[in-house]
């Protein structure tokens, strides 16, 4: 099936439409929210990191219950309450900055019910894209709707930094909150029932049982772990070092709406290239596809000019959406339909869980030695975690099914797309626990569908 033929379903087109309004509106967000923050009188990288790291605490603190609620009700009503929510919060915090009273504590509360929406949001996107597409069209539809995303962030990066500049963040957090609602309207439409489960089980025991089923998977908690290092790394350059140094050096919001916008071109070459490629050993693939992340924080951090950064950024986006295309296919393809939300939950957790480290440590080692040798140093912090997450045997051992044998290409690298489910899944063979398989997906920026998602794909 190809991309077209997958919008006859009225379900994935609404699903897919929804997530481009949301995405759209919340392009805004990153650049209205930092510069509306550093605009505030007597306000630094210290005051957008409690910001920042108000909204992050409770998005890792409630991620599970997240999972476990997910995976208990209909998954399309949890995200519309959550895009609900997110769009209440958004529209306080543009109250705010609009009358000029801001306090950093009401933005800062107003931002943790963001990342309560966000903890709601992540688990319940993983598990809702199996519910309306077929197993064997997976990878295609996650292709798709992460062309739709990318489109409309491209779309509303191009207009936040002029937004920011002609309007001011106040109204361009409108903007942002008014996506957020009409996703939400979309959502409550898209008719997915909830799994039948029977009686469910008390919480306690759906998140033993999901605990279970993530830590079977050897190489899913090394990648995890990789990605708790990369995130805490990515917040700390993303939320607060790289508009400080694109505020005091490159221009203001426009350069940084720039980078933003680089990064999100980036993004289509990555998601048309994932949609393509058929990598037989898929993790070691994506997770050397992870070593270009922190380039162009790199290269801001070295002192180089927008341009190069602009380019480097890009090699970004279109990095982490081979990554995240990958992953989110397999563990799509793996995990139990019925656990699916819990263990993204689980990856979620974990690849958020130093997050707000990053964020809080940000601004300190600003002082000490610099935002641009912040910037070096985080970006060090991500390329040493994914050496080691490469050093593990079971990263590398993951494996693509292999095709019915008619329909093999020769070539060591690569192989057709598969047909369906079951034989045609990606596999590893065991080396400690039986059905050693894939899982996890949620986002590493607000609502982007994956932990391991583009640096700053919201939604």
């Amino acid at each position: 099936m190809n991309g077209r033929e997958l919008f006859r379903d009225r379900r994935f087109a609404i699903l897919f439409t929804a997530r481009s309004f949301s995405v759209l509106g919340a392009a805004f967000g990153p650049v209205a929210l930092a510069f509306g923050v550093l605009d505030l009188p007597g306000a630094n990288a210290t005051t957008l990191t409690i910001v920042l790291a108000a909204q992050a605490v409770p998005e890792v603190a409630l991620m599970l219950f997240g999972g476990v609620t997910a995976d208990r009700m209909s998954r399309a009503r949890l995200m519309a309450f959550s895009e609900t929510l997110s769009a209440v919060c958004f529209f306080a915090i543009a109250a705010m900055f609009l009358t000029g009273h801001a306090p950093v504590v009401a933005v800062a509360g107003a931002a943790a019910g963001t990342g309560v929406a966000l903890a709601l949001f992540y688990p319940a996107l993983t598990g809702l894209v199996p519910d309306v597409v077929p197993e064997e069209h997976l990878q295609t539809a996650n292709g798709v709707l992460r062309i739709g995303v990318n489109a409309a962030r491209m779309l509303g990066l191009a207009l936040a930094g002029a937004a920011v500049a002609l309007i001011g963040p106040g109204w361009a957090l409108v903007l942002n909150g008014t996506g957020f609602v009409a996703s939400a309207l979309l959502l409550k439409s898209l008719k997915v029932p909830p799994a039948a489960r029977g009686e469910a089980p008390s919480t306690l025991r759906e998140l033993r049982e999901g605990w279970q089923e993530f830590r079977s998977r050897q190489w899913l908690w090394v990648i995890v772990l990789q990605f708790t290092f990369v995130i805490a790394g990515l917040q700390a350059c993303m939320g607060v070092l790289g508009p400080v140094v694109a505020k005091a050096d490159l221009g203001g919001a426009p350069a940084w709406s720039a980078v933003l916008i680089g990064e999100a071109l980036g993004t289509f070459a990555g998601v048309f290239l994932a949609i393509r490629i058929r990598p037989r050993r898929t993790l070691f693939v994506a997770t050397l596809a992870v070593l270009l992340v922190p380039l162009p924080f790199l290269l801001l951090g070295l002192g180089a000019p927008l341009a190069v950064v602009v380019a480097g950024v890009f090699v970004t986006g279109a990095a982490f959406d081979v990554f995240g295309v990958l992953w989110e296919t397999t563990m799509q393809r793996e995990i139990p339909r019925e656990a699916l939300s819990r263990v993204s939950a689980y990856d979620a957790l974990g690849s958020f869980m130093f997050g707000p480290l990053g964020l809080v440590a940000a601004a300190p080692l600003a002082d000490v030695i610099g935002a641009r040798g912040a910037l070096v140093a985080f970006s060090g912090l991500v390329v040493a975690a994914t050496v080691g997450a490469l050093l593990s045997p079971d990263v590398r051992r993951v494996r693509a099914g292999a095709p019915p044998a008619a329909e093999s290409e020769p070539g060591p690298d690569a192989v057709p797309e598969p047909r369906g489910g079951g034989s045609d899944a990606a596999t590893v063979p065991p080396p400690r626990v039986p059905d050693l398989t894939p899982a996890v997906a949620a986002a590493l920026s607000p609502q982007s569908g994956s932990a391991h998602s583009s640096p700053q794909s919201s939604g």
